[in-house]
């Protein structure tokens, strides 16, 4: 870690413990079920959780190999979706072998630290043999360099932040190590300017879309998913130089339905014991849908939210749909 971004932490992180936890956002502290809700503190300006800064050395020094797959996202924009498309199609669609253990043990989440400390996506990697297929949530800023200097492949997925934002919320409401959500509006507000965990949204989506043409990044948006299933499935193959059979594309296509993957234990999510996922407040998996946000935002959120998307996105104009 480097200096700087230490002491940041240290800093931030004294005056959290010291602090009376007087509400969520002063303190994004909590007890539920016996489990804290961590606070975030920044790496370069950017807000990760505690456990993330905690052990952000090791994540900086990791070292990709050349037959590494990074799939990359901003939280809640279909990383889930991504992983088990690849996963297929590199199993040829084998659902013994896509089921071999859940999603986090198969392509293990780079940055994150189990709340206990002892299980780390780190140190899974450290024990796989590549090529291994890794998950993030980091902006591209944050990306080990190795990455790009082994000359790995990424793939990237984008969803509409209406939608990223409402599930996030949900996602927030439910997982009892993530800052205590506080209300819907007070949330809007946080998503609109970046305080939420891994930044901002705008960033976050602009940062790979501007680097896709100078690295082996293959970006892709949720949305079109929804839309044609098997058209985007086929490009995911291409890029990872896979040749599909029809049978073997509709297979694929038909597994990694957001129906089967909820009902798939290896891919929902339950393996995570009730001290962390509170599925009386959400399901990890909700609805996987385009176009949610129509059910949460009043015409008052939807125009202020308007005015400030078109405002941040003006000087990057990525092709980013909020209806199928």
């Amino acid at each position: 870690m480097c200096t700087n971004q230490y002491t940041d932490y240290k800093t931030h992180l004294s005056r959290a413990r010291s602090a009376s936890v007087q509400s969520s956002q002063a303190s994004y502290k909590g007890k539920m079920d016996g489990t804290t809700r961590e606070a975030l503190f920044p790496i370069q300006g950017i807000p990760l959780p505690e456990r993330v800064v905690k052990y952000w050395a090791r994540v900086e020094q990791f070292q990709a190999s050349k037959e590494d797959l990074l799939i990359a996202t901003y939280p809640k924009a279909g990383t889930t979706w991504t992983q088990e498309v690849v996963d297929h199609i590199q199993n040829e669609g084998d659902v013994g072998r896509c089921r071999r253990a859940p999603t986090q043990e198969r392509m293990p989440f780079l940055e994150m630290t189990s709340p206990d400390g002892l299980s780390a996506g780190i140190t899974k990697l450290e024990v796989m043999d590549p090529p291994r297929v890794i998950k993030t949530h980091l902006p591209i800023q944050l990306v080990p360099r190795s990455f790009w200097e082994a000359g790995c492949k990424v793939i990237y997925m984008a969803r509409n932040p209406k939608d990223t934002v409402v599930s996030y919320y949900h996602f927030d409401r439910m997982n009892l190590t993530q800052p205590e959500p506080g209300t819907w509006q007070q949330y809007l507000e946080k998503f609109m300017t970046g305080q939420l965990g891994w930044g901002s949204w705008y960033d976050h989506v602009k940062g790979y879309w501007r680097e896709r043409q100078n690295k082996k990044i293959l970006y892709i948006f949720f949305e079109d998913m929804k839309e044609d299933p098997v058209r985007e499935v086929i490009r995911i193959a291409q890029f990872l130089g896979k040749q599909l059979s029809k049978s073997m594309l509709d297979h694929i296509v038909q597994m990694t339905a957001f129906s089967a993957m909820r009902e798939n234990p290896m891919a929902n999510y339950s393996t995570i014991p009730d001290t962390i996922f509170d599925r009386t407040a959400s399901e990890f998996m909700r609805k996987g849908e385009v176009g949610d946000w129509k059910n949460h935002f009043n015409a008052e959120e939807d125009a202020a939210f308007e005015e400030h998307y078109c405002r941040l996105m003006a000087d990057c104009p990525i092709p980013i749909r909020f209806t199928v």
